[in-house]
């Protein structure tokens, strides 16, 4: 295996990623969110609908006070709600209402559909899940740190 091939494939899924990401801010598809807003209530409603703050900051690629602020925003606009843990009154569960669950939804399904119509024209079914699989073993050995296993 080439160090300059894992950096090209490293690149090409992150180009990808964020050529995507453009292409969907451009398109509004977020809106009446910020794309990091909907990130925050698809994680959330991922996570069963209520989380602990620190639960949802390890799906999300912000930091813990950023998290925070956000969740302020969130809960001002009616689509969050922070409860204290029963278990630990130290802690703050992150909790999707109803309104934010509605608006998750609806954004997710416009969202899903603009995300089909760029992978469906380039890429086949059985392309697509094996991107899917292949995806999800980076993640896996990022995640676990599997790979440092296979170094040693």
């Amino acid at each position: 295996m080439s160090i300059r091939t894992a950096a090209a494939a490293w690149e090409a899924l992150f180009r990808a990623q964020v050529s995507m990401m453009l292409r969907f801010e451009e398109s509004k598809d977020f809106q009446p969110l910020r794309s990091r807003e909907y990130d925050v209530l698809f994680n959330l409603a991922k996570l069963g609908g209520r989380a602990r703050q620190w639960e949802l900051n390890a799906n999300l690629l912000i930091s813990q006070p950023s998290l925070s602020r956000m969740v302020g925003r969130l809960q001002s606009a009616g689509y969050v709600r922070r409860e204290e843990s029963p278990s630990d009154g130290r802690e703050v569960l992150v909790v999707l209402t109803e309104a934010g669950a509605a608006v998750q939804a609806d954004i997710g399904r416009r969202h899903v559909r603009h995300i089909a119509e760029i992978i469906d024209s380039v890429l086949t079914e059985a392309d697509q899940a094996e991107l899917a699989r292949l995806a999800g073993a980076i993640q896996e050995a990022a995640a676990s740190g599997s790979y440092l296993e296979a170094e040693e």
